[in-house]
């Protein structure tokens, strides 16, 4: 397995916060996703890498595994493990004196993962008995692409995992770049030991409609030069449905109003949402008669 440089794909420092790694992803995925890119197929491998990268790095946890162990990040913990239970060994069975077997200490961690996944002899039985113990299965790592609108909904979600059907309710509110864990639905573990996890990063590309920063919503709306002028209504979509929206007279091109309580669910709190930002774009009048052209020069020159 080559090494991959997680923090160089999505392009920042390895003392990155977390909020820079959120912030490298939401930039690079608006690039390279593959609705942005239909057919491209470099496009779509460095996509592919951008999730994988951000799947690890987003989680504090797992950076911490990748920061130590580089590619084999995801075996830490049987290592760490498998050097606690050789140590108990020596232990109980050399009073703590024989150190000529213990690994770890001043060797190479690649040489560890080699026995114990890339062939090899492995990690087997000696003529001191089992050295092995029972190890946690391997995580999983799986994406999940939703649209705005259903992100913006509680709804199940069923995932076919290692043969079996796995049924989660996804919360209102989740937002691109999140990552949740299922615990115990992974690989099976190696001797008998407890099952991997199951992490899923919720992708949520760019909507045609609204702009998602953080719980609200930015949007535009199309209005008339007369309804401008002189005041009116017009209808302004939401995420639910379609609200009349009071224009006040003599409006200006690019003013912003805020609908309160309109824009997207916050996460894991029922009842709270955030706000809804409109832009107005005044929509001039084309094809005008010859009445209306006088009309016009009337207000011109009174």
């Amino acid at each position: 397995m080559a090494y991959i440089d997680y923090y160089k794909i999505l392009g920042v420092n390895k003392s990155a916060t977390q909020e820079d790694i959120k912030k490298a992803y939401r930039k690079l995925a608006r690039k390279l996703h593959p609705d942005l890119n239909p057919d491209d197929k470099e496009a779509e491998r460095q996509f592919k890498e951008l999730n994988e990268a951000n799947e690890v790095l987003s989680n504090l946890e797992n950076r911490a595994k990748y920061d130590k162990y580089g590619e084999n990040w995801k075996h830490g913990e049987e290592y760490e493990k498998s050097q606690q239970q050789q140590r108990q060994y020596q232990n109980q069975n050399y009073g703590g004196g024989f150190s000529g077997a213990d690994f770890g200490e001043g060797e190479d961690f690649s040489d560890f993962f080699q026995s114990m996944f890339g062939g090899g002899g492995g990690f087997g039985r000696s003529s001191r008995g089992s050295a092995s113990g029972k190890f946690k299965g391997q995580d999983i790592q799986a994406e999940l692409n939703l649209n705005l609108k259903d992100a913006a909904k509680t709804h199940p979600q069923t995932f076919d995992i290692n043969g079996k059907k796995v049924r989660i309710t996804i919360p209102a509110g989740v937002y691109d770049g999140q990552q949740i864990k299922l615990k115990g639905h992974g690989n099976p573990g190696i001797n008998g030991g407890p099952a991997g996890d199951l992490y899923i990063t919720f992708t949520i590309p760019a909507d045609p409609d609204f702009e998602r920063i953080g719980d609200d919503l930015k949007t535009k709306v199309t209005v008339d030069l007369y309804t401008a002028v002189l005041g009116g209504d017009v209808k302004v979509n939401t995420l639910n449905g379609s609200v009349n929206l009071k224009v006040k007279p003599e409006t200006q091109n690019g003013l912003t109003v805020r609908l309160k309580g309109k824009g997207f669910p916050v996460y894991k709190k029922e009842g709270q949402f955030g706000d809804l930002f409109v832009t107005y774009e005044i929509k001039m009048p084309t094809n005008l008669t010859e009445k209306q052209k006088e009309l016009f020069e009337q207000l011109k020159n009174s």
